[in-house]
This record gives C-alpha cells, structure tokens and sequence, in this order.
C-alpha cells in the first residue's frame, strides 16, 4: 500500500522551492546579493567519528528528521531517531528493499515505537544516504548508517549547514517517499527489540 503522508511542514517546504526556483531565474546577479555562505564538516572511515557526529545532529534536531538510508544496522544512530521521536520531532525514513526481508533490519526497530517507516519499491536499489535535519542540515556521503562503515570501511561523511540545499533535498525525498510503500513485518515475524534488531553479525555477512 502506498503511502500519502505528507503534512503541512512539506507542502511548505515544496513552495519554498518553487520560490527558490523562480527567485533564481529573476534575482540580480551574483556580485549584487550577498547569501550566507553554508557551513559543513566532514569526516572519513575508519573510525573517523562520523557515526558520533550523525548521533549529535540528531540529537540537535527541533522539528523534523528526514531520512533516505540503504543499509541501516548502526544502534547508536537508529536510537538517536528514536529519542528523537520521543522528544516530539518528526521522524520518517525511507529505505532500500532489501531492508523488507533483512534478517536482522533495523526496519523493525525503527516502525515499532512509530518512526514512519517506507520501503522504496520503485528502484532495483535505493542507495541514497541521506538525513535532512529541520529543513536546513544535510548530511550525506558514501557513509551508509553502520557499525561496519563506521569501523571498518573507507567512507565519507558530509554534515551541511544550507537551507537552500537542503530544501532541494527535500524535494527529493519527497519525490521517493511518494512512491515507496510503508513498511510491515513478514507475516510470521516475531517483534524484535533493539538488541536483536540491530545486533553486530559476522563480519562476513555484514553488509558495508
């Protein structure tokens, strides 16, 4: 079943877009406007602090966390999202299908205490990763949310502070969600806590 969740705050977003958009093709040039240049950290894999940065954008966030991930299986951001819910910010991700049938997905875990959770159907893979913090903070990278890329792996993490950036991720995400469909357990499933849900695997089978 498709989902068509969408509330005020990104019916918005999206007319801030389009405003954005019209107010490009007729502002003056360059030299004559002066927007505030955006900030942004990075930080690379192994060990190179991204996940703890992740946890501490989350942790900032006031109103909304938009979510696009490919493989989820790291505990310490899936329950940063969690007590965001919890503190009353808006949380939905969206993820990779192959997250339906993942033995140990972070699905679950995620769509149990209520984060709204889709699965994007539309694609042979959903690779993006990809957080949206209050319509203004993006973080983006290679970086998928595991404890794999976190100790392991050569990734890259980008946290941007930029409105108009992140408003055209925005878009984008909303352009996904509206065709991925919500996310339900395989019938015959047990309900797992954040322990199993999101507990370390073999190095072999864990994903990157």
């Amino acid at each position: 079943m498709k989902t068509s969740r969408l509330t005020s705050w990104h019916f918005a977003l999206v007319l801030a877009a389009v405003v954005l958009f019209l107010t490009d093709r007729n502002s003056p040039s360059a030299s004559q406007t002066q927007p505030s240049a955006p900030t942004w950290q990075v930080y690379f894999s192994p060990r190179g602090g991204a996940t703890t940065a992740t946890v501490w954008a989350l942790h900032q966030a006031e109103k909304s966390i938009l979510v696009q991930a490919y493989s989820f299986t790291s505990a310490p951001i899936a329950e940063a999202l969690v007590r965001a819910l919890k503190k009353g910010v808006e949380v939905q991700v969206t993820l990779d299908r192959s997250q339906r049938t993942e033995k140990y997905s972070a699905a679950d875990f995620l769509a149990n205490p209520g984060i709204l959770t889709t699965i994007d159907v539309a694609h042979p893979i959903a690779h993006n990763k990809v957080m949206i913090i209050d319509g203004k903070i993006v973080i983006t990278g290679s970086f998928n949310f595991t404890r794999a890329a976190e100790e392991r792996n050569t990734e890259n993490l980008l946290i941007i502070h930029d409105d108009q950036l992140a408003t055209r991720y925005t878009v984008n995400w909303l352009f996904h969600q509206a065709h991925s469909e919500s996310f339900s357990q395989v019938p015959g499933s047990n309900p797992r806590s954040s322990a199993n849900a999101l507990r370390p695997r073999s190095r072999a089978k864990q994903r990157p």
